[in-house]
């Protein structure tokens, strides 16, 4: 878990750095967050295809590898600001599709390990730990990002990051190497096409829910650097994403330990908070950074219950043994909602300010709210049971010398 966490420490950033860079360069958001989408297309394209390799070869060698060439895009890019005009941007495009393309599975390698080392109770605890220290990266990432970017520059910054691509797989492959993984994830697992997941019930709705949401959180990093660039303090900008991200561990922490807080209602909160971050947002306020850092703290906490939740109810949706392929068209949806919002916040943000973004990046919130509301009422509650009987299945299965994954599906 250290190590898989440790490796994304340069992704949360990854938005924030991009649309600083590009703003400089081009002086326009839409661009910037246009920039973003075509990045955030290539790792949607790129969910599927890496996490098939990672279940077929050898995972430790497609996470060094990829990495590899991400950080020689992250290297391009910062050449190309430097000596390209900016009335060529659409070059950035291109790259910036390169780069996602390049982009190891790192997310959907980690969270398909918990299934293989946990069961049940245990299992959900995992995911549970995960989402919360996950939000250490959010506490980190920004915070360290922007003091680079205030204290030098954005391709500075962008050095950092295109160093932790690098470096970051490797651990996180030295780790799955010392740990005895040589091979791929999903040995024995059955090699039907990737589209057939989609015939599980409920499973659409969950990806249409995880694009809605996570575009919306990730483009609220959108918001805070216009807010925070129109000030002339960026620096304020990973001040606010800190005490975003302090208030979802915080959550994760008190609220992640109590099933009774389902997955409906910790979308609700998260989708609330963004609500009542609008009015603190100029030009309908005047934006003071002590109001909206609390607003930031308090309406946090239910974004790590939020995504523990998802994960359990993702992993008790797949059928066994395909796991690792559900974690990673969750990937892809995630990035696919990143690329559909982010232009459309960066294009508000330069319409109508913090708060007309703002307004957008809740509107996305409360229709992933809905969206899960259909797909609970249609699908019903968690069922914990089903790990049970799964296991019995497999111990059977071995009883009678065969794997578990040849069992009709």
């Amino acid at each position: 878990m250290g190590f898989g966490l440790l490796s994304r420490l340069y992704v949360p950033a990854q938005v924030m750095v991009l649309t600083f860079l590009i703003a400089d360069w081009t002086g326009s958001y839409a661009i910037g967050g246009a920039v973003c989408t075509a990045m955030t297309i290539g790792q949607a394209i790129a969910g599927p295809v890496r996490g098939r390799a990672a279940d077929r070869t050898s995972v430790a060698r497609v996470l060094v590898v990829s990495g590899f060439f991400q950080a020689a895009g992250f290297a391009v890019m910062i050449v190309t600001v430097h000596r390209v005009d900016g009335a060529h941007w659409w070059l950035m495009l291109l790259i910036g599709l390169v780069t996602g393309l390049a982009s190891p599975p790192l997310g959907q390698v980690a969270r398909s390990m918990w299934p293989r080392i946990a069961q049940g109770e245990a299992r959900e605890a995992a995911y549970a730990v995960e989402a919360t220290l996950q939000e250490l990266l959010y506490v980190v990432a920004p915070m360290l990002a922007t003091f680079v970017v205030a204290a030098w520059n954005p391709s500075a910054a962008l050095v950092v990051l295109a160093a932790w691509a690098l470096i970051g797989p490797g651990l996180f492959a030295s780790a799955l190497w010392r740990a005895g993984v040589r091979g791929g994830l999903g040995s024995g697992a059955p090699r039907g096409g990737s589209a057939g997941r989609l015939r599980v019930r409920g499973f659409l709705s969950m990806m249409c829910f995880f694009s809605l949401a996570v575009g919306a959180l990730v483009s609220v990093d959108l918001v805070l650097v216009g807010w925070a660039r129109e000030r002339g303090e960026p620096g304020l900008a990973g001040v606010m994403a800190t005490a975003w991200a302090l208030g979802s561990l915080v959550g994760g922490l008190v609220m992640g330990g109590f099933p009774r807080y389902r997955l409906g209602v910790r979308c609700g909160l998260a989708a609330l908070g963004l609500c009542a971050l609008v009015p603190a947002l100029p030009p309908v306020s005047s934006g003071s950074p002590w109001v909206i850092g609390v607003i930031l703290a308090v309406g946090g906490a239910a974004i790590a219950p939020l995504l523990a939740a998802s994960n359990g109810r993702l992993a008790d949706l797949a059928p066994p043994g395909r796991r690792g392929e559900a974690f990673g068209w969750m990937t892809t949806a995630g990035t696919l909602g990143i690329a559909m919002t982010t232009p459309l916040v960066g294009s508000m943000m330069d319409r109508g300010g913090p708060a007309l973004a703002g307004a957008t990046c809740a509107a996305l919130a409360v229709a992933a709210f809905g969206v899960v509301l259909v797909h609970l009422r249609r699908s019903g509650p968690l069922r914990p049971a089903a790990e049970s009987v799964g296991a019995v299945v497999d111990r059977t299965a071995d009883r009678r010398g065969q794997a578990a994954t040849d069992l009709p599906r």
